[in-house]
């Protein structure tokens, strides 16, 4: 058509090759808010699956909301309430109350036992099920951010040099930690910067190797 512009089937654009980008079929994202609240943590969880590719209101087909208050003290559920703001089937909303049952559950060893048990399959919603699984590593964090902005907070300033901690403030600082991961396997890397003293809210991140920072101290 003469007087037109714009891409064409070529994908180019006024005589320009033009990349196309490829449009997902699906994007799922999960997404957790921690607030501090006294001895507590208010956390607020979203998972939404969307179809970019579809134009009606089945774009967002899932959007699911779970709101769970965590006592930091032992890790246990004080209150949970699930929501949903998209669904495919209007009965869907009817398992929310379900996940009330979150109360009284420990987040730690034997919580996602505990979840297949009682929340997984035709006992609950799949979606909101994830949302839980996944609750346990996000409050972990959570809690290790509250740690760390204390250290922070008691300690503002960089801390030159290296100062072998002793054993029971390692301890202190390490246990909660110790054994979640390679880095913090018992002994490890990670616990071996603690008490050799590494300054962990300060300095360069990635925190370099002890080898480094003693050539730097």
């Amino acid at each position: 058509m003469s007087g037109t512009t714009g891409a064409n089937a070529h994908g180019t654009h006024d005589g320009h090759d033009v990349e196309r980008v490829p449009l997902p079929v699906h994007r799922r994202t999960l997404n957790f808010d921690a607030f501090e609240e006294g001895g507590d943590l208010l956390v607020t969880a979203y998972l939404r699956d969307e179809r970019p590719w579809q134009t009606d209101a089945r774009a967002v087909l899932h959007h699911m909301q779970l709101d769970v208050r965590v006592r930091k003290s032992d890790m246990v559920i004080t209150a949970a309430d699930a929501a949903m703001h998209s669904f495919p089937h209007a009965e869907c909303p009817l398992i929310a109350p379900k996940f009330g049952e979150l109360v009284g559950m420990r987040v730690g060893s034997g919580f996602n036992a505990r979840l297949q048990e009682g929340f997984r399959g035709v006992s609950g919603c799949s979606h909101l099920f994830e949302l839980s699984r996944a609750l346990g590593s996000a409050v972990f964090q959570s809690v290790m951010s509250c740690h760390a902005r204390a250290r922070l907070e008691a300690n503002p300033e960089p801390r030159p040099g290296l100062h072998p901690l002793p054993s029971d403030v390692v301890d202190r600082v390490v246990a909660p930690i110790r054994g979640t991961c390679h880095i913090w396997s018992e002994g490890g890397v990670a616990e071996t910067k603690v008490r050799a003293g590494v300054d962990l809210n300060h300095g360069p991140y990635p925190i370099p190797t002890l080898a480094v920072l003693r050539n730097l101290d």
